[in-house]
């Protein structure tokens, strides 16, 4: 027998068809059954490749005493985060007033009426373990509260309730945007990346993106920000958190030592660390290991990630089968290596290299087994690329050379049953999300432009097609797509990092019309003008009037939310309103219409209390505030912008200029002003490195 789910688009819900729980999609119909029955809502978040999720799954929600309480007195509502990040937001926030911490599976529990969260936890055992009740004697404790309690209950409404709706209104004193608001974020995010945190590691991108931004200052700091930068790109194309047999990067890795990586594989993720590798190379650090896992993450990308339409898979699970036997995966267990496997699979002299390049060991580093993490920077021998090739074959039953496309396991079922040249893979959510397909369109744009290389700028532009294409619905942007069906309203992410990744693409294609076997690609005109069109769009459905900035969900699409959020605290993704903001004021210079300009000052006031009073939460806000501090406009030949547009300007765009003065090769504008027209090359960068750094 299976419950609602079974007919969901969802991979994390359809995972949960066959629990006994009588689980409900978050639907108008389940509550309204919660109001007309007056039962709570046991409100249940998570997404496809969470472990822990699938974990929970296996053991309470599949437990038929549980399922048999909670039907009785529980109205049991699933959310998939990715699908609806604005309900996860708003009750992720709940949760952390009420325990001071979060993360995922994320439990609530609702009351009927407003829906707001009066209990709340992540995992739940079936028996008390880890110092955690087990999940039956929380549901009964609950149970006889709502039932027992109800003045408590209210009290605890409306002190949640109230704080959220203070939250959400942001009313702090307004704060000045000035030169030194911007060092102290600048040097308190700093501080973050170069912090020696216990665990686990996690690539934190907008807060080293903005690190890498202060590179061009000569602020008096206690860090020196190229060395964070350097050592943050280093953990990460050197650690065990890269794949160094398939390419692509895991979630986190759960020491301080970039060793053991959670297993996962995140669009998201790789997107913004191929862009940020990219950045580190145009500003001069330029480390081989950055360029071959760059190199290596397109590679994944185009064998395991892309969609026969052309859009980019969501994620890969963090576990997978060594046998189809097996009733449970295994985590990693596609990634790893048993030092006995490596001693078959290699010749003495590559075991030897390995071993010295290599975190390998017949002890291992995980669990009696292997996670490869490289021991030194540099360019690897032929001996190790050798080694290598060797592991990629056992994994994928092919040489790199051979397999260029990799089909995914869509679940447990197809990962088990079909047969598989090498390994067993992990599932894949093949679903597309127009926000991280966005951050892996700017990742490959910059890397196109930082290398120059065309292969990189034809995968975004395909992508970015598809999203035009297809992800229009009654002449609104929808943010998934599953198997060619649009669904659900985009959210504010969605349209910021599609309009960044827009004019990421018009950058890139001033210098590269052409992509791989020299395929025409579209102009950079283009994709200006679609930014354009996107962000009136966004403009005219998520833009505050009364308090700046952007809402999360559109205007018509927010009747089930306790409150209207606006995000501007950057996790594992950045802010929509950071990145919003600093494309507001990129299209000012090259539109240019001072409407963008304004609205962009707008939203910086609107979220100066929270930058000046932690810094620390919103880096993307301070990126944002560098732009419009510092917002360069280059005007110049094909020639020059070919130089210019691999090189590491934070806060600059390029824009051809067909009609210079004779004798001038360069205009450099500083939004409302201009520079003397650059005579000579050395006057032109000599003019942008000024307006980069001006106070």
């Amino acid at each position: 027998m299976v419950n609602r789910l079974a007919q969901s688009q969802s991979l994390y819900l359809r995972k949960h068809a066959e629990n006994p729980i009588d689980w409900w999609p978050w639907c108008d119909e389940a509550l309204e059954t919660a109001r007309s029955e007056n039962k709570p809502i046991f409100l249940s978040i998570g997404y496809s490749s969470c472990h822990w999720c699938t974990v929970m799954e296996g053991e309470a929600f599949s437990d038929g005493a549980i399922a048999e309480y909670m039907n009785s007195h529980f109205i049991p509502i699933k959310v998939d985060r990715e699908e609806r990040p604005d309900i996860d937001s708003i009750y992720m926030q709940t949760l952390q007033m009420m325990t001071g911490q979060g993360g995922w599976p994320l439990n609530v529990f609702l009351t009927p009426d407003e829906r707001v969260p009066f209990y709340g936890g992540t995992y739940f055992p079936v028996e008390p373990r880890y110092g955690r009740p087990g999940f039956l004697e929380v549901l009964q404790a609950i149970s006889r509260f709502y039932d027992t309690e109800k003045g408590k209950v209210e009290a605890f409404k409306a002190e949640i309730l109230g704080n959220l709706q203070q939250s959400a209104a942001l009313s702090g004193v307004t704060a000045e945007l000035n030169r030194e608001l911007f060092q102290k974020g600048l040097e308190l995010n700093t501080g973050i990346v170069a912090g020696h945190n216990p665990s686990p590691s996690f690539p934190m991108i907008p807060y080293a993106e903005l690190a890498l931004r202060g590179t061009r200052f000569n602020f008096e700091s206690k860090h020196d920000s190229k060395q964070v930068c350097t050592q943050r790109g280093l953990d990460l194309a050197l650690g065990g958190i890269y794949d160094h047999v398939g390419g692509g990067f895991h979630r986190y890795t759960v020491d301080a030592t970039w060793t053991v990586p959670h297993f996962e594989k995140m669009l998201y993720d790789n997107g913004q660390i191929v862009e940020y590798l990219a950045n580190l190379w145009s500003a001069g650090i330029q480390e081989p290991a950055f360029e071959t896992a760059i190199a290596g993450t397109v590679e994944w990308l185009k064998r395991e990630m892309t969609a026969p339409t052309g859009y980019f898979y969501a994620a890969q699970d963090a576990d997978s089968f060594n046998t189809s036997e097996e009733l449970e995966p295994e985590e990693g267990a596609f990634y790893v290596w048993t030092y006995a496997e490596l001693e078959q699979l290699l010749t003495a002299e590559e075991l030897t290299e390995i071993k010295a390049q290599f975190t390998v060991s017949r002890s291992g580093n995980f669990e009696g087994q292997n996670v490869l993490q490289r021991r030194h920077p540099g360019k690897l021998s032929d001996t190790v690329e050798s080694a290598l090739a060797k592991l990629f074959a056992v994994r994928y039953g092919g040489n790199p050379d051979t397999v260029k496309t990799f089909p995914p396991a869509r679940n447990n079922q197809e990962a088990k049953n079909d047969s598989w040249p090498g390994r067993i893979p992990a599932v894949t959510d093949t679903k597309m999300i127009a926000a991280w397909n966005s951050l892996m369109i700017s990742g490959l744009a910059r890397a196109a432009a930082v290398f120059g290389n065309g292969e990189y700028l034809e995968l975004a532009v395909t992508t970015a097609n598809f999203i035009l294409d297809n992800q229009w619905t009654d002449g609104r942007f929808q943010r998934l797509n599953y198997d060619g069906q649009s669904a659900v309203t985009a959210q504010s992410e969605d349209y910021a990092l599609f309009v960044k990744a827009l004019l990421d693409l018009h950058q890139a294609s001033l210098t590269l019309s052409n992509g791989e076997e020299g395929k025409q690609l579209p102009n950079s005109q283009f994709w200006l003008e679609k930014a354009v069109q996107v962000q009136e769009e966004f403009d005219e459905f998520l833009w505050s009037v009364e308090l700046g900035g952007y809402y999360n969900t559109a205007k018509d699409a927010s009747g089930d939310l306790l409150v209207r959020e606006r995000s501007y605290i950057d996790n594992a993704t950045p802010a929509a309103n950071g990145i919003a903001i600093a494309s507001l004021v990129r299209l000012a210079l090259l539109v240019p219409n001072l409407e963008y300009l304004d609205r962009a000052e707008q939203g910086l006031q609107a979220f100066s209390s929270i930058v000046q009073d932690a810094p620390q939460a919103c880096p993307s806000l301070l990126s944002a505030i560098d732009w419009y501090q510092h917002s360069t406009l280059i005007r110049t030949t094909p020639n020059q912008i070919s130089e210019l547009i691999s090189q590491y300007y934070p806060t600059a765009v390029c824009q051809i200029e067909a009609d210079l003065p004779e004798g001038v090769i360069g205009l450099v504008c500083e939004c409302l002003t201009c520079k003397e027209p650059a005579k000579s090359q050395e006057r032109l960068l000599e003019e942008i490195l000024q307006s980069q750094t001006r106070v």
